[in-house]
């Protein structure tokens, strides 16, 4: 195998995902992809570090794990995975992969039965993001092209994987800031729609705001949207005595 050879294409392949603008799940299929193909193994596991609970957590696989994908989890300095992240180190093992000391079996994962196991870290900016974990049913002999090629996957797709996860979290942190924004513009609209029923209707606080929301239940309409309706109807009620009265001082004179 030309290992320069095949770290060029890897790097192309790479830089068409980076390029694409492919989500954080999208990118951690890509590297299970990728990392089944430049190893030959059985299966790939994908754990990413959550910032917010300094917990690893299993984020993509190749064997399908939809319990435990987003809920599996473990500490860093737990497992061979723990240790990788704390150490920021590759772990190799060709044969009886289990009786590693630093080992321990996660309930639900068949990978880890299999004999053979190799893990290396996501990096971004020297930092552990993640690890990528692959795993063999029978004893391999990860060659040393191999693991590099893998690490390179891991220190090339980590800073990819890192942008990914940072544009993911503004858009989410954007989003909420416009939520709360149409909240409050809502919140606005309820209290001049009520105050409205309390001139018109002679009603307390109270009594306004239960009408509203007891004719938002019997419409099956947003509160929002009879409190804007309230309003308009309002509104136009206003300029139709203004324009009234207009025009009697006009014939007047």
């Amino acid at each position: 195998m030309d290992t320069n050879a095949t770290q060029v294409t890897l790097l192309h392949r790479i830089s068409n995902i980076i390029a694409s603008n492919r989500s954080v799940d999208e990118m951690l299929g890509e590297i299970v992809g990728i990392s089944v193909q430049v190893t030959g193994c059985d299966a790939c596991l994908v754990y990413m570090l959550e910032p917010e609970t300094g917990e690893i957590v299993l984020r993509a696989s190749q064997v399908p794990h939809a319990a435990e994908i987003g809920h599996l989890s473990m500490k860093v300095g737990q497992g061979v995975t723990g240790w990788v992240v704390e150490n920021k180190s590759v772990v190799v093992l060709p044969e009886n992969a289990s009786s590693d000391n630093r080992f321990i079996r996660l309930p639900g994962l068949v990978e880890d039965t299999y004999e053979a196991f190799c893990s290396v870290p996501l990096i971004s900016a020297g930092e552990v993001i993640g690890v990528i974990n692959v795993h063999n049913r029978e004893r391999k002999d990860w060659t040393p092209e191999e693991v590099s090629l893998l690490t390179f996957v891991g220190e090339q797709m980590g800073g990819a994987l890192a942008r990914a996860r940072l544009e993911e979290e503004n858009a989410r942190l954007f989003e909420e800031t416009q939520e709360m924004k149409r909240q409050l513009e809502t919140r606005k609209l309820v209290e001049r729609a009520k105050g409205i029923l309390q001139y018109k209707y002679n009603l307390t606080e109270e009594e306004a705001y239960l009408r509203l929301r007891n004719e938002s239940r019997r419409l099956r309409r947003p509160m929002r949207d009879l409190a804007e309706a309230i309003i308009l109807s309002e509104d136009l009620a206003r300029k139709a005595t203004e324009t009234g009265s207009i025009d009697r001082d006009v014939e007047g004179d």
